[in-house]
This record gives C-alpha cells, sequence and structure tokens, in this order.
C-alpha cells in the first residue's frame, strides 16, 4: 500500500465514529420516496457534513420528489477527464411516522432503522470517501458524488440527471448494500412498475344485473394472464401486488386499479414482453369493459460488460489487500445502476456497507464493515487512476 493510500484508509479509520452518528442522524429521518420534505432533510444533513469537509454540494430541484444533490472532488487534472461517481439514494419505501415506531439501534456491531441499510450507509459511507479525497488527494480522477431521492420508485424524475452523471464515467460504485454474503452486485434484473385501472358498467347487483359489467372480473381475468407470463427458466416474473374495486357488495363493480410488477433479466426482450403485458390490459376480456395503464416505471438490467469485470477485479483486489474477499453476484432486484451501466459507463452495485431483509422491519447493516467497505472503495478510485 502506498503512503497515500495508508493516509487515505486511515482517515477513514479515524473517522468511523463521525460516519456512525451521521447514519444514525440520517436514519432518524423519515425519507419515504413520496415525503420530499423528509429526503430534503436527509440531504440537508448529508450537505452539513460535507460542507465541513469543505464539498459543498449543488441541488438540483425537483417539485414532487426529493431535490438530487451533486458533490465533486477535482483529480489530477482537475474536474477535467473521465471521472469516478460515487452512487446513492435518499429515499426508503417506509412510510412516515416509521421512524417514531423503531428509530435507529445499535447492537453488538450490527444497526437496525429503516433504510440503514437500502442505503442510508451506502450515502454515509460514500461521502466520507469523497471527504478523505478532498483533504488528501491522491485521486487521479475527479470524484463526482451524486445523491437521488426517488430510485425506490423506478427514478421518474432523477433518470436524466443520473444518466448526465454516468455519462463518460470511467467507473460507476453504487453503495447499495453488500449482500449478505459480503459480496458485490454484478448483474441485476430490469423491472417494471404498472399500475393500471379497469372500467365497466355499474348495474344493481339484484334488480338488472344483466346491464352491469363488472371490471373486477375483467380485472381477475387480466391478473390470470398477467401471472401467466412469469417464466422461471427465462428469469421472469410477474405480480400484482395491490387490487382495489367495486362500489358496495351489491353492485356490479364500474372500476378497478392493481400494480405490477414484472422482473426479467437483461437476456429477455424488454420490449416485446412490455409489449404483451399492454395488449392484455387494455384487452376487452369482459364485454363493455376497457382497461388502461395509468403509472409506470421502469428500471433497467444491470448487464456486466468487459469493463465492469475489469471493474470488479479492482476491487476484488482492493478488498483482499484489505483482508477480506469478494465475489459478484446477480440478484432479481433492481436499481440505478442499470442506468449507469446503459450510459457506457463500467459499473460496480452493492459496494455499500454489508445488510440484509432490507425492505422490511428488519432490515439490518453490519456496522463493522461501514470502514471496510469505505477503504475498498477508496482504493478501488485508486485503482482506477492507475489503469
Amino acid at each position: 500500500m502506498t503512503l497515500q493510500e495508508k493516509a487515505v484508509c486511515d482517515w477513514l479509520q479515524a473517522h468511523e465514529q463521525d460516519m456512525l452518528a451521521l447514519l444514525e442522524e440520517i436514519v432518524n429521518i423519515d425519507s419515504g420516496s413520496y415525503c420530499k420534505a423528509g429526503v430534503d432533510r436527509v440531504g440537508q444533513a448529508l450537505a452539513g457534513r460535507l460542507a465541513r469537509g469543505n464539498i459543498v454540494l449543488e441541488r438540483f430541484p425537483l417539485s414532487e420528489h426529493g431535490d438530487c444533490l451533486l458533490g465533486q472532488v477535482p483529480g489530477g487534472a482537475g474536474l477535467q477527464g473521465p471521472h469516478v461517481l460515487l452512487l446513492g439514494h435518499m429515499d426508503t419505501v417506509f412510510p412516515e411516522g416509521t421512524v417514531a415506531r423503531r428509530p435507529y439501534r445499535a447492537q453488538d456491531g450490527v444497526a437496525y432503522g429503516p433504510g440503514v441499510a437500502d442505503m442510508k450507509a451506502g450515502l454515509v459511507m460514500n461521502a466520507f470517501v469523497a471527504m478523505a479525497f478532498r483533504e488528501l488527494g491522491g485521486n487521479t480522477l475527479p470524484l463526482r458524488l451524486f445523491f437521488t431521492g426517488d430510485e425506490e420508485i423506478a427514478s421518474p424524475a432523477s433518470r436524466e440527471l443520473t444518466l448526465r452523471m454516468a455519462k463518460g464515467a470511467d467507473a460507476v460504485l453504487n453503495a447499495e448494500p453488500g449482500r449478505p454474503t459480503g459480496n458485490v452486485v454484478t448483474g441485476r434484473k430490469g423491472a417494471f412498475f404498472i399500475d393500471f385501472e379497469v372500467q365497466g358498467v355499474g348495474a344493481h347487483a339484484g334488480v338488472n344485473h344483466e346491464q352491469g359489467a363488472s371490471a373486477i372480473e375483467a380485472m381477475a381475468r387480466k391478473i390470470s394472464a398477467l401471472h401467466g407470463l412469469t417464466d422461471r427458466d427465462r428469469g421472469i416474473t410477474t405480480n400484482v401486488g395491490t387490487v382495489r374495486g367495486g362500489l358496495s357488495i351489491n353492485t356490479v363493480a364500474p372500476q378497478a386499479q392493481g400494480q405490477l410488477d414484472v422482473r426479467f433479466p437483461g437476456t429477455v426482450d424488454g420490449q416485446a414482453l412490455r409489449g404483451e403485458i399492454q395488449r392484455i390490459i387494455e384487452a376487452a376480456d369482459v364485454p363493455c369493459t376497457c382497461g388502461r395503464v395509468t403509472h409506470e416505471g421502469t428500471f433497467l438490467p444491470l448487464v456486466q460488460s468487459v469493463r465492469s469485470q475489469a471493474l470488479l477485479q479492482d476491487y476484488q483486489q482492493a478488498a483482499q489487500r484489505l483482508g477480506f474477499s469478494v465475489q459478484g453476484e446477480f440478484t432479481g432486484g433492481s436499481a440505478d445502476s442499470g442506468l449507469a451501466s446503459s450510459a457506457g459507463a463500467a459499473t460496480l452495485c452493492g459496494t455499500g456497507p454489508v445488510g440484509g431483509k432490507v425492505h422490511t422491519p428488519d432490515e439490518y447493516c453490519r456496522i463493522d464493515t461501514l470502514v471496510a467497505r469505505a477503504q475498498a472503495v477508496a482504493l478501488t478510485v485508486f485503482a482506477r487512476g492507475r489503469d
């Protein structure tokens, strides 16, 4: 390890308690994807800590979701040339009031709380890596630190900004939680999140049943057809996770709504799959009914390229120098790393501290991995400057 590498790694170790304090602070802020005020409060907390480390964040205001934030650390040639993007999201899946019921707590090297692993620990890690380089230097390539606020709902407002930040990057390290195995993520499925509705014809269920057209019956037929698209051999899964509809028990239902989750690997033609879904939703399964898509979010698959394989090797070598080993894993979850990869950047995901049971009340983060994973990212940044 060079003197400069050692200095950065030692700096990160020395700031472990500062990392934990910031982690507790932002976990104890409700920041669900639809809670703009909460996501922006997380951003303010991160901005305040980064400012003390001489990194001023540029804010990209968004009207309905949390503002995006960009911090930059110059490299050997200033801010010119290819950069390393440290990526993360500030939103969680948990509604307002969750923190009051189960705030941050830590016990035996494990932290718990809403979003502690997915991905507030990763935000803290990326922030401190950036501050270490800002104070000590040594990064040949400039760093971009980019935080979004709507990733959990497929990044409807931040998508184009993320693509812009990833364009021209030498490497993208997305600090989603490291797998429970300790591994990083080299492949992810793409996803469609589709809200849809069915309109029928209301009627009295006893007096003039024949004049009605049940939206619920049509919805049921559509659910059966949509679930029939699941093909586990090809890696495709479909799930209608929520359904609402009807007016009363004695009324032929005039309307119904559903929400569909679809996952597919990069080997599947996503557009063809999307076309089949559209056909099912719009089909007149029951005469005098009609269906339509009302809202949609899309995640792109993360597909490992030759350049991404080289990035994985850099990270693996960094980890080995620190005394631990990692492999690349494929996961059915989706993330903004798919966007970064689609921009042509070498991309590695799951570089954050190790965690698990995300999106549940039992979500946890192994805080004993916080410093080591930060050091591995830092050594990878050094390596990219030598490649």
